[in-house]
């Protein structure tokens, strides 16, 4: 599924803004958007959007790939500046290999971490390749 399928509201049909899609995009129609990687390889479905209120910024998208690797569903919270909207294809693109995803740090939709943990936070990023956000403040 594609945010332009699950906006009910009509948002993005008449963007007229000019860079690579929406500028300004709503949170739920993210959610349930398709998640490949670079290779193509359909990896996942975002399943929730994580939101720094204190910062007001989006943190992670939490995404299920469980149903692609046989683990049944398990959740990962991928950073959001991990992530690229791919507009002409309508999803999202993580640039991780398909086979990368069976080490990814992930948890059981019953248990989730504490994201606001700081070693938590660091170990995923590291492991997307992606800066936190609260260490790019202070550079």
């Amino acid at each position: 599924m594609n945010y332009e399928t699950r906006d009910t509201y009509g948002m993005y049909k008449h963007n007229t803004h000019m860079g690579p899609g929406p500028k300004l995009m709503g949170a739920d129609t993210l959610v349930g958007n398709d998640v490949y990687n670079l290779e193509s390889d359909d990896i996942g479905t975002i399943k929730e959007i994580m939101l720094d209120m204190s910062g007001g910024k989006i943190c992670y998208a939490v995404l299920s790939f469980g149903s692609i690797l046989g683990m049944g569903e398990k959740l990962f919270a991928v950073p959001w500046d991990a992530l690229t909207l791919d507009t002409e294809n309508k999803r999202f693109v993580l640039n991780v290999e398909k086979y990368r995803l069976k080490d990814a740090p992930g948890f059981d939709k019953d248990q989730w971490p504490n994201m606001a943990d700081q070693t938590w936070s660091n170990d995923v990023h590291k492991y997307y390749g992606v800066q936190p956000y609260a260490s790019r403040m202070h550079v």
